[in-house]
This record gives C-alpha cells, structure tokens and sequence, in this order.
C-alpha cells in the first residue's frame, strides 16, 4: 500500500467530505488530472434508502469537460461497471477518453469486484491499484463491511464518569458529559444510517434521536439535513405512541420499532398507522429481539452504519454477542459511586479477563473537559 500522491490525498479528502452521506453507496472522491493540474473533481452525492445522487467520477468528468481527453484519474475506489440508479463509471470515463486511472482499491461489490479494472485495462486503459488505499479502507469500512457480511457496521457510543457510570443512582443523566461532547455528538449523528436505543431508556429519557447542527447565520440550534434512521428495540410493546423518538416529520427522519411476536398486535398496528415502521424479528433465548435479526433487516434495508447509544443493557447485548465493530467511550471527569447506578455495560459480561473485548487501534482526543477514546473491536463477530 503505497501512501497517497498530491492528487490522491486529495480525492481522498473529498471522500472524506461525504463520509456517512451516500448510503448506501460508498463514499468516493474522485480527481482529474492534465499535465500535472487538476481539471476536475467530484465526491459521491448525497444520497437516500431509495436512490442516490451522481457517483465522484461523474462528477469529475463533468467538471473536466474537454479536458478529460487524454487525462489521468485518480479515484478513491475501483470504478463501477454496472447499471443501477446511475450508469456505469466505466462507460463515463471510457467515452471522456481517460487515458490512466489510478483507484486506491477493488470494490468487493460482487457487481464489480475486479471487473471495473478489467473493462478499463480492455480498453487499453493504464491502470494503477492500491494508492491510499489503507486511508480509502477507513473512510469506506461501513460500506466494505456490509458487502462483507450483509449487515451495518455497528458503533458502540457511550458517555461515562470516571467509575463507569452513565445516570447517577436516581437515574438522572442530564449531563454525564460536557458541552464540546454534545456538540461532537450531534455532528456524528449526521455522519450515520441509523441509531438505535431500547425501550428503557425512551421510558426514561424520551429522546428524539435527532441530529441537530448550529446554524452559521443565527447561531441557534437547527436539524441538520442529514437524519438517521431512529430505532428502537422493544420485545414487548412499551413504547409509548407518542414517544418523541416516533414522532414523524422531524427534519424528515424516520422511525423503526423493532418487536417480537410477544408485543400487542394492536400496539403494532396502531404504531404503523401513525407512520413508524414496525419489524416483528425473531425473540433469542431471554425473549428480547435478536440482535443478529436486527442488523440482518437493517442491512437488507440498505443501512451500512449503527450507533447503538445504549444505555447499559442494550450495550452490554451486543458486546456479549461480539457485534460490535467500533467504540466512541467518551469519560468524563466526575466520580459518581452508588451500587445500583446505571454503568455504562451491562450484560453478562466476561468471566476472564482474557475474555474481555479488547480494542486496537485506539486514540484518545480532548473534548473539552472530556476525553474520547476511540477504537476497534479486535473480536467483533461480523469482523472481515
């Protein structure tokens, strides 16, 4: 893997811009280049559950023009060559009369998978593989791992006091974490498909989930464009039908409670008359939804990444089934004690420390008075 050149760093850069935007797409960067300046740029358009904007080459040779006859292209991901809510990358950059491509990786979508390459080499297209392509890898591992296993790639994000707790013994929440940490957390809210909670911690905390963004002209807070899909995981029908996670037309999110066949027939009906959207998924042994149901729906549902923001059982869930692909533990400076508070993992837990899920590639970033720490689940289950 060689590190990224001028022109790569920067369709990697216009990747990044859009990273968390495109699902279900990926997200790629793409640059055009003629005698040694760029001509040409683009990144994947926004894009819905339904359908999706131009790809980052489109855009690139649109931007050319005549220009790209002859050119070079630089691409964060290998080119598609297939038909779908937009027309093959290939066919575009073939017709503008691309001479060379370099692209930092093969798509493993089985549509693609090597053959972009081969069309483009069969054209007598000069073609260079693995530019950036570790640094293209992390921008895309949402995508790469649901073309990998089907399934959303599953973040765990929680906020703790120094002794790991998240509600004092009251259960009071408001706030473990400071101002910097709100603000960091509702900007990663735009970045993701969807978030999930369960059912206690609407009973407790009725959330509405929502992304919000500070307006550049009047300072207030507004929902940003982007929103996540709000999920809720309820075995037994407790939402109530006019929790504030269900509530629809808010900045245009959607709502998904996830059930089993143990909840009210009644209740499901009159929630998905109202608008939610309601999956009946098979129960696991305790009776409460199958998590490995859950993400097989949502991946099926075109949703590449899941912010679980808990609280403990949820999270604790889903590190016992080793379901977890990455971790945002964010700790704040507070002791908070008390036996019974809430922690911020619960579940069963490890009975060894050498069972215990352990993180790599780990970083730790201020935010405020609060620290972040950052990294990946060495063990996740769904892991490629």
């Amino acid at each position: 893997m060689s590190r990224p050149g001028e022109f790569m760093a920067r369709a990697l850069a216009l990747a990044r811009e859009v990273q968390g935007r495109t699902s279900p797409k990926p997200a790629v960067g793409a640059v055009v280049v003629k005698d040694g300046r760029v001509v040409g740029e683009g990144a994947t358009e926004p894009a819905t559950f339904i359908g999706g904007g131009r790809h980052g080459e489109v855009l690139a040779l649109e931007a050319a023009g005549d220009a790209a006859r002859g050119a070079s292209a630089y691409v964060t991901l290998e080119p598609c060559c297939h038909s779908g809510h937009t027309p093959p990358c290939t066919d575009a950059m073939l017709a503008a009369g691309i001479r060379e491509v370099h692209f930092s990786h093969i798509d493993p979508d089985e549509r693609v998978t090597g053959r972009g390459r081969a069309q483009l080499e069969a054209a007598g297209v000069a073609v260079t593989v693995g530019e950036g392509e570790a640094e293209a890898r992390r921008i895309n591992e949402a995508y790469l791992r649901h073309r990998a296993t089907g399934r959303p790639f599953v973040i765990a994000k929680f906020a703790a006091s120094l002794d790991g707790k998240i509600a004092a013994t009251s259960g009071d929440s408001r706030w473990v974490s400071g101002p910097q940490t709100l603000v960091w957390s509702q900007q990663l809210r735009t970045r993701i498909d969807a978030i999930a909670v369960g059912v206690s911690t609407v009973l407790i905390d009725n959330p509405q989930l929502t992304a919000r963004v500070e307006d550049p002209a009047s300072g207030e807070q507004r929902l940003a464009d982007h929103q996540p899909l709000r999920v809720v995981l309820d075995s037994r029908g407790r939402t109530p039908r006019d929790a504030n996670v269900l509530g629809c037309g808010q900045g245009g999110s959607a709502a998904l409670v996830a059930t089993t066949e143990s909840s009210s027939p009644d209740w499901r009906a009159e929630l998905a008359a109202a608008g939610t959207g309601v999956a009946v998924l098979p129960a696991d042994a305790a009776g409460h939804v199958s998590l490995p149901a859950l993400l097989d729906n949502l991946g099926r549902a075109g949703v590449l990444t899941l912010l679980v923001e808990g609280g403990g059982v949820l999270h604790g869930s889903f590190f016992d089934e080793r379901l977890v692909d990455k971790v945002h533990a964010v700790v704040a400076p507070m002791i908070i004690g008390g036996r019974g508070a809430p922690v911020a993992v619960a579940g069963r837990g490890s009975a060894r420390m050498a069972d215990a899920v352990r993180l790599r590639e780990t970083t730790v970033e201020q935010l405020g008075d609060d620290l972040l720490v950052t990294g990946y689940a060495s063990d996740a289950a769904s892991a490629s």
